[in-house]
């Protein structure tokens, strides 16, 4: 148990950010009054980097996106800024009206942030402000579509600093470690390089093919109006404390379910989207050969089938260690015993 804790703490690099363990936690309102006064985010719209989650927010931020299925879930974080990193202490859900494309806060919404937050105050739980919000993308990578940008942007305007951060439950669960992901908008009028255009594809595979079909043009169409910090993941005595409590209860289940079934709605998703790429594909690598453009399309065509070839590849791996994982645990735990009761009846 304690092997497996250790493994998924690697695997989402969770880190003792600070010799003292507690120190990110000790918040000062002073500070964070005399940051808020100097305000360094407006005159440099990079300003901010990096952003450090705590382990205990991570596995809230997870669980609800997760328990959301293919529907999105949004809600709010806690914390401070440091310098040019956005520390994020906390965080709670929202009781939001989702689709499987959107989320939108209502009035309902609104009321319920501002009496968590007072009441956290008042009980002397949490002095922390809102942060940011964080919201879920299942099944199609942590990236900001154009209503994200318009809610983040408004969000940048009004309750600066804030951050946007995206959490993909169902390639987290088909991975084995956390996708997400942080973002920040630039202002109105910035402009950006084009080396610098965010590329917010966090399963490492090439350009938008980790997109799906049906998403790929709004995921082009607003790249160049945020971009993307570095996320990291630090405990405290008691997150310590809490994972511990949390995987005693857990393993077995852990241990016990198949990616290949828990996410089979993923997986399915994910052939089907495939299987419209490659027909596009195929569509136009047709159309460049009638054409006189042929010599100037291969190239691009090439291109298009060599990420076509490398999702493909992602998506046998992934089924074919699930299968391997199933394979094990029948040879390890099916018949366990069997051996010692046939000692047994023999003797």
């Amino acid at each position: 148990m304690e092997v497996a804790m250790k493994s998924w703490e690697l695997d989402n690099e969770v880190k003792l950010v600070d010799p003292t363990r507690d120190a990110l936690y000790n918040y000062s309102p002073a500070r964070q009054a005399e940051a808020n006064e100097l305000r360094p985010w407006r005159s440099d719209p990079h300003h901010f980097k990096h952003v450090r989650i705590s382990a205990v927010a991570l596995i809230k931020m997870v669980m609800h996106a997760r328990a959301g299925g293919s529907i999105e879930v949004m809600g709010l974080m806690q914390g401070y800024t440091d310098g040019d990193t956005i520390i994020v202490t906390d965080a709670f859900g929202l009781p939001v009206e989702g689709t499987e494309t959107r989320v939108n806060a209502q009035d309902d919404a609104n009321e319920y942030m501002i009496q968590y937050l007072q009441l956290s105050r008042d009980q002397g739980s949490r002095e922390e402000n809102a942060i940011g919000w964080y919201h879920s993308h299942p099944g199609y990578g942590c990236w900001l579509s154009g209503i994200d940008v318009g809610t983040e942007q408004m969000q940048q305007q009004f309750n600066d600093p804030f951050v946007a951060v995206v959490i993909d439950p169902d390639r987290t669960i088909s991975a084995g470690r956390v996708e997400i992901g942080a973002f920040r908008t630039f202002p109105d009028g910035h402009e950006v390089a084009p080396s610098r255009t965010a590329n917010t594809a966090t399963d490492g595979s090439a350009g938008d093919t980790s997109v799906p079909l049906a998403k790929a043009e709004d995921f082009g169409a607003h790249a160049s109006k945020y971009y993307a910090l570095e996320v990291s993941h630090f405990k405290s005595t008691l997150d310590n404390h809490l994972l511990q409590l949390l995987w005693s209860k857990y393993w077995v289940q852990t241990l016990s379910q198949s990616p290949l079934l828990t996410n089979r709605d993923y997986g399915n998703k994910q052939m089907l989207d495939l299987g419209s790429k490659v027909r596009q594909a195929t569509q136009m690598i047709t159309n460049t050969g009638r054409g006189n453009g042929v010599f100037q399309g291969s190239k691009k065509n090439d291109y298009e089938m060599e990420k076509l070839a490398q999702t493909s590849h992602s998506v046998a791996m992934k089924e074919r260690q699930g299968l391997m994982a199933s394979e094990v645990k029948a040879k390890i735990f099916n018949g366990l015993g069997s051996n010692d009761l046939d000692s047994a009846m023999v003797t």
